[in-house]
């Protein structure tokens, strides 16, 4: 789905790999993708490739590059790494030596060399490593894709935005019945939806891109994209999209993080427990359920999910429910056939998202 994401956003010859989506693009292409695709974390543009086959090779073919071209000792920059190959086997020795080879060109050209930051730089560098080959890459999202920006309150194990989109993307929702998470957490699952039904850019709330740093970047034609982009928002219905937690925090949580997108106003937000729902027949439920780290440790989680199998039997008729399940052991405790199941791992958990039809 990400593919066909990508192509609808402008991309060409692209193809899954074993690591993402490779692809081809212009750079009005490049700056619409990275502002408005939901279902990507990054967007990487590669610079250079070289044999590998050791450290020295690695320094020598990273310092090579031409980076004064790219961006300067006053600002910060950070190296991530991804490696299999025999004879760089640590991906965090492997970033250092790019990171040495970068301070040490700018060293050398202008007696000094810009500072490294881990958490929050200007530019992130990318390396993949395969086998004897080494490919050094760009970050044209400048961070992660799925920092949407609107999550500044959080509850524990939220869900990922990434996986929130896919699971708006695979309901096959298309804002024509109501859309309710009934344990929403700090709201994820109902903003990505918000963001969906009114056509809200995914990056909209993010204050820079990594492409600002490309050699050819234009700064004209990305705002052209841009406010092109944003002027196809619109309002949804008050009450289209609806959310409820039993915990007041997850509830405060929510209420701010949709208060930050346009048109958040208009979902409503209650506490309650999924069981004080009195009927959700036809919607569309999206939930992401306690998998045993919201709940206590310890409870009855086996007889919880029996509970919400039975509350969608008993009152979602004609629903359809999307629940991931972040340990797939409780997939059977829940009671219902699922129309179709995806392993979509997460957070380090081998989850399942199940689709349930409720007739």
């Amino acid at each position: 789905i990400a593919a066909a994401e990508l192509i609808a956003l402008g991309a060409r010859q692209a193809r899954c790999t074993g690591g993402g989506v490779e692809f081809e693009s212009d750079q009005e292409g490049l700056y619409r993708i990275n502002y408005q695709a939901r279902l990507v974390s990054r967007v990487l543009a590669p610079l250079a490739q070289f044999d590998c086959r050791g450290p020295e090779d690695l320094y020598h073919g990273a310092r090579a590059i031409a980076w004064e071209r790219i961006f300067s000792p006053g600002h910060t920059f950070a190296v991530f790494a991804n490696v299999r190959s025999q004879t760089l086997r640590h991906s965090g020795f492997a970033a250092l030596r790019v990171k040495d080879a970068v301070a040490d060109r700018f060293r050398e050209r202008f007696g000094r060399r810009p500072d490294v930051d881990p958490r929050s730089p200007d530019l992130w560098i990318a390396l993949h490593l395969e086998a004897d080959r080494a490919t050094v890459y760009l970050d044209t999202s400048g961070g992660s894709l799925h920092r949407r920006g609107y999550r500044r309150q959080t509850v524990a194990a939220p869900i990922q935005e990434t996986l929130a989109a896919a699971m708006v993307h695979w309901s096959g929702w298309k804002a024509d019945r109501q859309l309710v998470d009934p344990m929403c957490g700090s709201g994820t699952l109902v903003c990505e939806a918000l963001m969906a039904a009114c056509r809200i850019p995914a990056g909209y709330l993010r204050r820079s891109f990594g492409f600002a740093f490309l050699p050819d970047y234009d700064n004209r034609r990305w705002a052209t994209i841009k406010h092109r982009a944003d002027g196809q928002i619109r309002a949804a219905a008050a009450g289209l999209i609806q959310a409820g937690d039993v915990a007041p925090q997850a509830v405060s949580a929510a209420r701010g993080n949709l208060a930050r997108l346009p048109h958040g106003e208009k979902v409503r937000v209650r506490r309650c427990d999924f069981q004080d729902w009195k009927s959700l027949e036809n919607a569309l439920i999206l939930c992401n359920p306690p998998y045993g780290i919201r709940l206590e440790q310890g409870g009855d989680l086996a007889g919880w999910y029996a509970r919400l199998g039975d509350f969608l039997k008993q009152r979602c008729r004609g629903a359809t429910a999307l629940v991931y399940f972040g340990r797939r052991e409780y997939l059977k405790h829940i009671g219902l056939r699922p129309a179709w199941k995806k392993p979509i791992p997460s957070g380090g958990l081998d989850g399942r998202l199940a689709r349930f039809d409720m007739y």
